[in-house]
């Protein structure tokens, strides 16, 4: 008996997503953006933690001791006498104190920490703009590998009856054996590109099922109701007409300065090198605080015979701290930090002005990407009739067969390139709300 063992093949499940649902699964499933939420998390303690140097500090010791008796010599170690002592020691201390003056070191502390929660905040809204954009990229090139798709299965289809057409006329002696081996050549290049479309269909179905932690081997659909939304904008005939989603340039620009996680992130890094200047010059200034304590001790040790009691004192005062050595150690760290803070200050003009520049940039691409489709739909047009009137002369004996290739080429890449104009439009609005922080 032969057994014979089968692999079994995973189910492939087919998923019509939407954009909305594409950035929600992003949102709780890429492990990336989970990274980014516990920087936050930490950033939060952080900011805790800061904030409890504002309270007192209280410290406490307890401790039992066993002692040994006292021995008494003159200065010159003659003369030795013993004192018998209370073996059993014990001392306890309580010690509080409160700063009352630390040259503001502890607020640029705090404002410090809060800084750097707005950093990991801003760092997380980067992070997650950066992941629904390359997410975007990915989808939006399914979507038009699934036009490029459809596109070159109609040429597939057409080449194929073409060439019947031609064997037919081959076989009564009115088309050479040559026209019916030029379009089987058409028709392996068709084939060729059609399986290279597949192929990356798959490496980008797969890269997007991990960023979004879909199982393997789901297959993700785009939804094909996203692109009439952004052509309304684009009447019949038109050559050139501006975008109805997407706001003016001043508009936009206004929305990256308010939304702009690089800006963002530009400012909050101005603003902690000016706490860190404010904690570098801290360190030139003295520190106050209160402070109070209390101990308790036994045997008194500091008679003789050594007295078997306990004895306790209390005090509350100020404390006065000044490190004579920073000011000429702590100077050169102050210069330090004022440069930082000016590199800072340029760091987000740098930040501002490239922000500028992509806003501008992605706005005019959108703007051009409708004038493109209008330009891409009339010369499919013209492609499509110029294939017919070929096509016509061909079949009537008065065109070449290298006429109707090449008319069958320029039609194939008319349509072509206006599938891909149709998903420029989506794309470049897209990367507009990227680059404003709204996306």
């Amino acid at each position: 008996m032969v057994v014979i063992g089968v692999t079994p093949v995973k189910a492939q499940e087919k998923r019509t997503m939407t954009v909305s649902e594409l950035f929600s699964l992003i949102e709780s499933n890429n492990k990336r953006l989970q990274v980014e939420k516990t920087d936050f998390e930490v950033a939060s303690k952080g900011l805790e933690a800061a904030k409890s140097q504002r309270l007192p500090d209280v410290n406490s010791s307890l401790s039992v001791s066993y002692n040994g008796n006292v021995l008494v010599t003159d200065r010159d170690f003659s003369n030795a006498q013993g004192y018998s002592s209370p073996h059993l020691g014990n001392s306890f201390a309580l010690e509080a104190s409160q700063v009352v003056y630390a040259g503001g070191a502890v607020d640029a502390g705090v404002r410090l920490a809060e800084l750097q929660r707005q950093q990991a905040s801003a760092s997380q809204q980067q992070t997650r703009e950066q992941l629904r954009f390359m997410a975007l990229g990915q989808y939006l090139d399914l979507y038009k590998l699934g036009n490029r798709q459809q596109v070159l299965l109609q040429n597939i289809a057409l080449t194929s009856r073409l060439i019947d057409d031609i064997k037919a006329r081959h076989s009564e002696g009115m088309a050479l054996r040559n026209d019916v081996t030029r379009y089987e050549l058409q028709m392996e290049n068709l084939r060729l590109q059609l399986r290279k479309v597949e192929d990356q269909q798959t490496v980008l179905n797969y890269q997007l099922c991990n960023t979004t932690g879909l199982a393997e081997g789901t297959t993700i659909v785009p939804d094909t109701t996203l692109l009439p939304d952004f052509e309304q904008g684009l009447p019949a005939g038109t050559p050139s007409h501006p975008a109805l989603l997407a706001p003016s340039l001043p508009s936009l620009q206004r929305d990256a300065q308010a939304n702009s996680p690089v800006l963002q992130q530009a400012q909050i890094g101005r603003k902690m090198s000016q706490q860190s200047l404010r904690l570098a010059k801290s360190e030139l200034l003295p520190k106050v605080a209160l402070v109070a304590g209390d101990n308790l001790n036994g045997p008194y040790i500091y008679d003789i015979p050594v007295k078997d009691i306990n004895v306790n004192n209390w005090y509350v005062g100020v404390g006065i701290k000044y490190p004579i050595s920073a000011l000429f150690k702590k100077n050169k760290a102050v210069q330090q930090a004022r440069i930082a803070t000016r590199q800072s200050e340029e760091r987000q003009q740098a930040a501002q002005e490239q922000i500028d520049n992509e806003v501008q940039q992605a706005w005019t691409l959108y703007q051009q990407a409708f004038a493109e489709l209008a330009a891409q739909r009339k010369s499919v047009q013209l492609a499509r009739q110029n294939y017919q009137v070929v096509s016509d002369r061909y079949l009537s004996q008065l065109a070449l067969i290298t006429d109707m290739l090449d008319a069958s080429n320029i039609k194939l890449n008319a349509e072509l390139q206006e599938v891909d104009a149709r998903i420029n439009i989506a794309y470049n609005y897209y990367k507009i709300k990227y680059i404003t922080g709204t996306l």
